[in-house]
């Protein structure tokens, strides 16, 4: 399963962070867009893992758990390395923590929910907030080397601020949910006997469920 083209689609996001990496100690216009032409196509490749996982059936575990870190790992490499050429700074940089707060926030639930029998699904705000996040950081990567008439700076910069502004209300979200079935899990037997089985993985109502596709 590791190799069908979802997962590959997937393992494609990691393996253009050192190639965005690289381009940006180019320093010239062209590694720019060069950075931002490749950050782009890893970007659109989470839609296609997902949607060609269920569209042939081949969701697996593997996919599941990697999908979520492709994705973490390409934007915080991408916020990272434009705070350090300068390219994010000042007050823009508020909402590049508060986006990688939050990214740290949802993996530690993840690890715990998982460990529960509990995933977490992606909610329509939060696929916006990702939408929204990935454009705002091709017009950064650009930056001013961007044609006169399109104010790619500016258009990223609004773009980081309204995707962190949906980062903190998903983010509250998943909190919310998962302290909920922190609750119910201190409330479970210690040491459950084997008649009653696993814990299920039921709805609550605290908008943590199935795990997503992938």
């Amino acid at each position: 399963m590791i190799t069908n083209l979802p997962n590959l689609l997937t393992l494609f996001r990691i393996a253009a962070i050192p190639g965005i990496i690289a381009l940006f100690y180019l320093d010239s216009a062209m590694g720019q867009y060069l950075a931002c032409g490749l950050f782009g196509v890893a970007a659109m490749t989470d839609f296609f893992d997902g949607y060609l996982a269920r569209a042939y059936g081949q969701q697996s575990s593997f996919g599941r758990f990697l999908d979520p870190v492709a994705d973490k790992l390409l934007v915080a490499a991408a916020l990272l390395m434009m705070a350090g050429f300068g390219q994010v700074s000042g007050l823009v940089l508020l909402p590049t923590v508060v986006i990688l707060c939050r990214e740290i926030m949802v993996s530690g639930l993840r690890e715990f929910l998982a460990e529960i029998n509990v995933g977490v699904p992606v909610s329509a705000l939060a696929k916006w907030k990702t939408v929204i996040q990935m454009f705002a950081i091709g017009f950064l990567m650009v930056g001013d080397h961007g044609p006169e008439y399109i104010p790619a700076r500016l258009i990223g910069e609004s773009g980081l601020w309204i995707a962190a502004g949906f980062t903190l209300v998903t983010g509250y979200d998943y909190l919310n949910a998962a302290f909920r079935h922190m609750k119910h899990a201190d409330t479970r037997p210690k040491n459950p006997s084997a008649k009653n089985g696993p814990a299920k993985n039921d709805h609550d109502g605290s908008g943590v469920t199935a795990d997503r596709s992938r």
